[in-house]
């Protein structure tokens, strides 16, 4: 069942576009995420999604253009500084620190809310201790609402792919962000995990009163877990809609769906 999304807007980009040179990758494409809704960005290879993705989490500042989280403009607005504001994101190649626990690799994550300084750290002052044990309580909470609290003390590079890709929605959380982007959050996975997953993306939107946006391929993910689908093909924006208005559009099953639909992933 779908819940009610509020009217209200967390992330607006207006008039996005994006020159590299004589490319244009993005070209004038304006996108919504309401607060509390879960919408996703489609197309094929090239289209622009990572780009347009880039853009919004400030590795890329748009050519021309705006980018709005909640009431703030954060256009052109470094990645470090986009994350304190409140976006979280995932990567397409999994980026963990293989060589820290699953514990460290979340509470890196908390620097930009911690306040310890470097004099306070190297002298271990109260302080610094106790929003170290802070920091740790917290990041065993979120391993345990990902799904991987068992795995805390592990090597982040021991831990299956599923809960590496968990654990890297833990780390994201961490951030506490009021979006969170998922870029190909079921890459690699069976068809079973991605399911398990769908019903775990909706959890975290209810539990953790965020919102959030996906690019995904596997249309089955797609049309299960999204309130709306923005389709992007060769920068442009061809299409926006719910699950059927985009099952069928002609335009984006010409584009991108091809002859089979919602059938597993696109091409």
């Amino acid at each position: 069942m779908t819940a009610n999304v509020d009217t209200r807007n967390a992330l607006v980009a207006d008039g996005i576009t994006v020159r590299f040179g004589g490319l244009v990758a993005v070209r004038d494409v304006s996108f919504t995420i309401p607060e509390r809704g879960i919408v996703s960005l489609i197309g094929p290879n090239g289209a622009g999604k990572t780009t347009f993705f880039n853009v919004l989490t400030g590795l890329y500042r748009p050519t021309t253009g705006s980018v709005t989280l909640g009431d703030r403009d954060i256009t052109g607005q470094s990645p470090h500084k986009i994350a304190q504001l409140g976006m979280g994101r995932t990567f397409q190649n999994i980026r963990l620190f293989g060589l820290m626990t699953a514990a460290e690799n979340v509470m890196v994550a908390m620097h930009s809310h911690t306040t310890s300084n470097l004099l306070q750290i190297v002298a271990r002052t109260r302080h610094n201790r106790k929003e170290e044990r802070d920091s740790r309580d917290f990041a065993l909470e979120l391993l345990d609402f990902v799904g991987v609290g068992k795995h805390a003390d592990e090597y982040a590079r021991n831990l299956s792919y599923g809960d590496q890709r968990r654990l890297e929605v833990a780390r994201a959380l961490a951030l506490r962000p009021q979006v969170l982007l998922l870029d190909e959050p079921t890459a690699g996975m069976n068809p079973q995990e991605s399911a398990v997953f769908v019903d775990f993306v909706r959890r975290v939107r209810e539990e953790r009163n965020l919102s959030i946006l996906l690019i995904e391929h596997d249309m089955s993910v797609v049309m299960r877990v999204s309130e709306r689908i923005t389709v992007l093909d060769q920068g442009e924006k061809i299409a926006e809609g719910g699950p059927d208005d985009i099952r069928n559009n002609p335009r984006v099953v010409e584009a991108y769906l091809g002859r089979t639909g919602t059938e597993g992933s696109a091409r």
